[in-house]
């Protein structure tokens, strides 16, 4: 069977779509789209993916509205969660952290799209 090498992109609808791209590259260091087909586009450096589907009602995505939570690994969950906090980014951590497979961390963008934050063990 052939199958996909990975993600390629993520896409999804905002509604400032600007600003949001900005706060993702100014609070989480993902480059912004380039506007040509020369600048090289966000790379991701290689590690685990997690694609599990979930329950239409679950408590672990918080916002019941949303369909989607992304999931990004981190290196540092601690200096990662100061980062965010000294720009005003509110976090929730996870009270049982860690757990054998990693600490975890969550947040919201500006949007109210739910964000983990992971560092695997």
């Amino acid at each position: 069977m052939e199958k996909v090498l990975g993600f390629g992109g993520f896409f999804f609808r905002a509604n400032e779509p600007v600003d949001l791209a900005a706060w993702y590259r100014d609070n989480l260091g993902i480059d912004l789209v380039p506007n040509d087909y020369e600048t090289p586009c966000w790379k991701q450096e290689a590690g685990e993916t997690v694609f599990a589907q979930f329950e239409k009602v679950t408590e672990y995505f918080g916002n019941q509205e949303k369909a989607f939570m992304l999931n990004f690994r981190v290196r540092d969950i601690e200096k990662m969660i100061a980062q965010l906090e000294s720009k005003g980014v509110e976090i929730r951590r996870d009270p049982d952290s860690p757990y054998p497979n990693g600490k975890f961390a969550w947040l919201n963008d500006p949007e109210g799209n739910p964000i983990e934050l992971w560092e695997p063990a």
